[in-house]
């Protein structure tokens, strides 16, 4: 496991704003919104707000799994539509789930190494709008088709059409299945409950606080920081995430079926993410550009971590990835205020907890010599998460990392990690921090015999010390 090397060890990368639109749950048809149309909304109110011109961003950076075939290269398009001078170059990337988070951590590497000063990154992703393609049988009739001349080939190629056919592929479900494996993501979440021994009960009691959580979250108006009101244009509008049920129960919760193992199953779609559309985008600076446009500052990019995991487990992805963050940073359960872990299935989430606490797992699939402890669960997700809020692929790194920015300021607390599990067996993190000096988060020096001493070390004054040195200019 690679634990030594910090992602951005040369220059502070400060997160100064961000934006997302409403997550709006999917009704079985294509949505108000295109992908770019979604970044759009959410990142015209968000460029009109700042303090420079468009021209002086230096990239455009945004993660999508599932343009429309006239999205190619959806970042470009998204930039030009939000009338960023033509000179300044943009460019999409795409890592599943995680794509909105490999967008912000590409766009903080650029800056970090000075290549950049001020970047818009993020993720957007219209779900409902995902293709329904035509199966190889029907494109090599067509191909034959085409290929055919005179009426009567024409006639001999009719005559081969098969009702078969014309039976479609839903892009959606080849999206949620690894094809290596051969195994849908939900699957894969059935079988890490299984290794945990995650009951059904434990699944349904999470989502349920999940929607809870949200329902309280939105009541409070704890995202009115982050989210732009949407509009369609038949004149409706989106001001709030739409798939939250505040009414759920472990009742409602426990007459839904499991849809991915349909006899032993626990899996249900109450407790996994809703498939969504939506869009979230964050401005990134270096020092250098917040001195320059005395730009407010959110926090600090401080680490990021990828990691490749067995497909079939892919779920476990965020600890394989924040453990060498608490490593490297020399980091302890509790020096971390809040998490961020993207809710794909309740029962997922629910695994990369007890794997933390399982001493053979940590043993031997993270290297460590013991377990590495229990997280807070009223310090994770604290305002809900995918299971409520849903999963726009696209842009739920990119959500979380800003939400959490928005939980610790909030809070007046100073660090914080966001993490996702993603398909094809990986997982990624992020660290961030506000300045301490604007929190009352206080760090304790503990020290530990060196034999049996915990895997994930305690937080030093030094590393503290050094941190807040840090100021604006570097």
């Amino acid at each position: 496991m690679q634990s030594n090397k910090k992602s951005y060890a040369n220059k502070s990368v400060y997160v100064v704003d961000g934006s997302r639109t409403p997550f709006l749950k999917t009704s079985g048809k294509p949505g108000s919104f295109s992908a770019s149309d979604l970044a759009v909304l959410a990142g015209r109110a968000l460029i009109a707000r700042l303090p420079f011109p468009s021209n002086a961003f230096d990239e455009v950076i945004i993660g999508c799994v599932m343009p429309s075939p006239d999205e190619v290269n959806i970042a470009r398009i998204i930039a030009l539509r939000l009338g960023f001078d033509e000179h300044v170059p943009a460019f999409t990337v795409q890592r599943n789930c995680a794509s909105g988070m490999q967008a912000l951590d590409t766009a903080a590497r650029d800056i970090a190494s000075g290549n950049a000063h001020l970047v818009l990154a993020g993720g957007t992703e219209s779900m409902s709008r995902a293709p329904i393609l035509l199966n190889a049988a029907m494109v090599n009739w067509l191909a034959g088709w085409l290929r055919a001349k005179g009426v009567v080939a024409k006639s001999k190629s009719l005559f081969a059409l098969r009702p078969a056919f014309f039976a479609p592929v839903i892009g959606l479900l080849k999206g949620l299945s690894d094809p290596i494996v051969g195994m849908s993501m939900g699957q894969t979440a059935e079988k890490i409950a299984h290794r945990f021994a995650i009951s059904r009960q434990m699944m349904d009691s999470f989502a349920m606080r999940s929607h809870h959580r949200l329902a309280a979250a939105e009541k409070n108006g704890y995202f009115h920081d982050e989210m732009e009101t949407i509009y369609t244009t038949d004149g409706n509008y989106h001001d709030h995430d739409n798939g939250v049920r505040a009414d759920s129960t472990l009742e409602k919760l426990g007459k839904l079926k499991p849809v991915f193992d349909r006899n032993f199953g626990k899996v249900t779609a109450g407790n996994s993410a809703q498939i969504t559309d939506g869009a979230a985008l964050l401005v990134l600076a270096s020092a250098e550009a917040v001195e320059k446009y005395n730009l407010p500052v959110m926090g600090r990019l401080v680490d990021s971590q990828w990691a490749g995991l067995d497909p079939t487990q892919m779920g476990l992805g965020p600890v394989h990835a924040m453990s060498p963050i608490m490593q490297r940073r020399n980091l302890k359960l509790d020096s971390v205020d809040y998490w961020e872990i993207n809710e794909a299935f309740a029962g997922q989430v629910l695994a990369c907890i007890e794997a933390w606490k399982d001493k053979d797992y940590c043993q031997s699939e993270l290297g460590f010599n013991q377990a590495v402890g229990e997280i807070d669960q009223d310090k994770l997700n604290v305002d809900g998460g995918g299971v409520s809020i849903g999963h726009p692929v696209g842009a739920s790194g990119a959500r979380i990392v800003l939400h959490l920015l928005q939980t610790l300021k909030r809070n007046n607390k100073y660090r914080g990690i966001a993490s996702l599990c993603i398909g094809g067996g990986q997982g990624g993190a992020i660290l961030v921090e506000r300045d301490k000096k604007e929190t009352k988060a206080k760090t304790k020096t503990t020290t530990s015999k060196a034999e049996g001493k915990s895997p994930i070390t305690t937080d030093t004054n030094a590393a503290d010390t050094k941190m807040e040195n840090k100021n604006v200019t570097d």
